[in-house]
């Protein structure tokens, strides 16, 4: 699933464009399709198409793993889910396969929801924080400071696995970034969240944000057919690196499931009860 660099990186290039493909900003819905009912969350295709034909892009943002178009009079909001991507591509081009929902832009241009596996939701509203809202703080934001997340993790008896990956608690991680943000703050992932000192509690923030920045900066990781384009996979301290040796110790990273998900750290850098 795209995580925070990934759909932050899908956002920067519908908005900056990249190479051949030009920016959609500004860029007016002439017409729409409706591929797959079920991929819009909100409204009924036919409100769908009756509202935001003639409504324009004015900006592609992201929050947390949603990206978010505001448009002249609504939001239309986006989740990637399992396999979800958005194509920019000529309006004349043929309906790829797995094409759910498309839009016919200005200019010549169509912009597909494609989406092999159907989790991939959409909605269409003029009150985006009745989806948005339950959303945790963005883990880089100003607002977002060291004691801002002591005390969130205070609040709470929870794995720390499981909590970091729970989008209301913190928005944007994933699998991968989580486990890489755990072991480069050398916490292990089975710590309860109260159980950290303010200090961890710094190391584990400062964790965070370095490794969602360096993943923006690498375009996100490519793991899979689905996301394609990023590097940040060259990278990985521990994830899917399962009896390889730590880059600090040398010691085999281990695999355990933690909630029904792979779970990658190192045992001597990661302790648990520290």
């Amino acid at each position: 699933m795209p995580e925070l660099p990934e759909v932050e990186t899908i956002a920067a290039v519908l908005r900056l464009g990249k190479g051949d493909q030009p920016s959609i900003l500004g860029r007016a819905i002439l017409a729409g399709q409706v591929l797959w009912e079920r991929t819009l969350a909100w409204p009924t295709p036919e409100a769908f198409l009756q509202s935001v034909v003639g409504q324009r892009i004015e900006t592609v943002e992201r929050r947390g793993k949603f990206l978010v178009f505001r448009l002249t009079q609504d939001s239309l909001l986006i989740h990637l889910r399992m396999s979800g991507d958005l194509w920019v591509e000529p309006v004349t081009a043929p309906l790829a396969r797995h094409h759910r929902l498309v839009l016919d832009l200005d200019g010549g241009l169509r912009l597909a929801f494609n989406d092999p596996r159907k989790f991939g939701r959409v909605w269409l509203t003029s009150e985006p924080e009745t989806v948005l809202g339950d959303l945790g703080p963005e883990p880089l934001s100003e607002a977002f400071t060291p004691q801002v997340l002591h005390h969130l993790l205070h609040s709470r008896h929870r794995r720390l696995k499981p909590l970091l990956l729970d989008q209301r608690f913190l928005a944007g991680l994933g699998n991968i970034y989580t486990d890489e943000a755990l072991h480069l703050a050398r916490v292990h992932p089975l710590t309860f969240s109260d159980a950290l000192t303010p200090e961890q509690s710094e190391r584990l923030w400062a964790s965070i944000r370095e490794v969602l920045r360096a993943g923006i900066q690498r375009n996100g990781a490519s793991i899979d057919w689905v996301y394609r384009g990023g590097e940040f996979q060259n990278e990985f301290r521990v994830y899917q690196r399962t009896g390889q040796p730590c880059y600090n110790c040398g010691t085999p990273i281990q695999r355990l499931t933690v909630g029904q998900r792979s779970t990658h750290y190192c045992p001597l850098c990661q302790p648990l009860g520290t």
